[in-house]
């Protein structure tokens, strides 16, 4: 057990309770399905009761967001807001660079931008 790490955790004795999580859904009638963060997603998302508790409400655990602008089918389309950053990506198999942009979208924060091909966003949105 020497070195082992246990949700962020190095040791033998690992946290009692990680969290809290959102439920997205039931499955049968003792265990539900949880979204976990990527940094631990080793761990199977699927819990029983038993290894769950209640969630204490804290007012600072507020999620602030914008209404989105839906259209009459109750889509939405994304638009590209700006361009943060620039990098070429060098393939491996071949000494070809490939520019890339780092593009952040509307309704969404810039730790949700996203990496895109400069050429594809340079068509779109000229």
């Amino acid at each position: 057990m020497r070195g082992v790490m246990r949700f962020g955790k190095k040791g033998k004795l690992s946290p009692r309770f990680v969290g809290p999580f959102e439920i997205l859904d039931r499955i049968g009638l003792m265990a539900y399905r949880v979204a976990l963060p990527p940094a631990i997603l080793g761990v199977h998302d699927v819990f029983h009761v038993s290894m769950m508790r209640k969630y204490i409400l804290d007012p600072t655990h507020v999620i602030d967001y914008e209404p989105l602008q839906l259209q009459e089918n109750l889509t939405h389309t994304e638009e590209s807001m700006q361009i943060v950053e620039r990098k070429e990506q060098v393939q491996v198999l071949q000494n070809r660079a490939i520019p890339l942009a780092k593009v952040v979208w509307n309704n969404h924060s810039i730790s949700e931008a996203s990496w895109e091909l400069e050429e594809e966003m340079q068509v779109k949105y000229p």
